[in-house]
């Protein structure tokens, strides 16, 4: 067999075998946010991949590796998305824009991945899920930090401190009550969440974002 061909092989075996994990995380993550982690099953969720329990273990020994699996991928793709949201804002930036930014991207992750929300507040989630959660929440709540510190340079780090954990606070609140509703309840929810936090920020803002002769 000539060597390209069986270079070839091995790499068709593992994109195989990466296709198929993603088919099996793509059908956790539908139990998960069904049923919640702790009443899911390697059946179940073998099932609604497609595929026998045989070919599930061939993959992952039991479903806290598969949730452990899919929690990093999700941290991954959220620290991407704090990130972007959380970027320095332009002074002529108004405040209503700031805040609907990055509360749309952070709504839009979550809408698109339920299963994170699932994970992140189950009562019964594997612990190393907690502890990453709990990393990425510290994190979070440093970028928030950092952003406010550009808007609000005189206050004190314990009060800026404080004004983070409650913007995030906010944010998880209106959350919860977003992902609970569809359509245009749903949006009405975003609506209000955009609200709260651009009323909650404004009169300690002060004239710093989108008014004439801020620095």
């Amino acid at each position: 067999m000539p060597d390209n061909q069986e270079k070839e092989q091995p790499r068709r075996r593992q994109a195989r075998g990466e296709r198929r994990i993603a088919q099996l995380l793509q059908a956790a993550a539908t139990v998960f946010t069904t049923t919640g982690y702790t009443a899911a099953s390697t059946n179940a969720i073998a099932r609604e991949a497609g595929v026998s329990p045989g070919t599930l273990y061939q993959f992952f020994p039991n479903k806290e590796a598969i949730a452990i699996e899919l929690g990093d991928r999700l941290m991954h793709e959220m620290r991407e998305t704090y990130g972007e949201a959380l970027a320095p804002v332009d002074p002529a930036t108004p405040l209503e824009e700031a805040v609907g930014s990055a509360v749309d991207r952070f709504i839009a992750f979550n809408c698109e991945h339920p299963v994170f929300f699932a994970l992140m507040h189950g009562p019964d989630i594997p612990g190393r899920i907690t502890e990453e959660h709990d990393a990425l929440h510290a994190t979070l709540l440093a970028r928030i930090g950092g952003l406010l510190s550009s808007l609000l340079p005189d206050t004190p780090p314990a009060d800026l401190t404080r004004i983070a954990h409650m913007c995030l606070g906010l944010y998880k609140a209106g959350l919860e009550l977003i992902l609970a509703h569809e359509g245009a309840e749903r949006e009405a929810y975003i609506r209000e969440l955009k609200n709260a936090l651009v009323r909650y920020l404004d009169p300690l803002v002060g004239d710093r974002l989108g008014h004439p002769g801020s620095p």
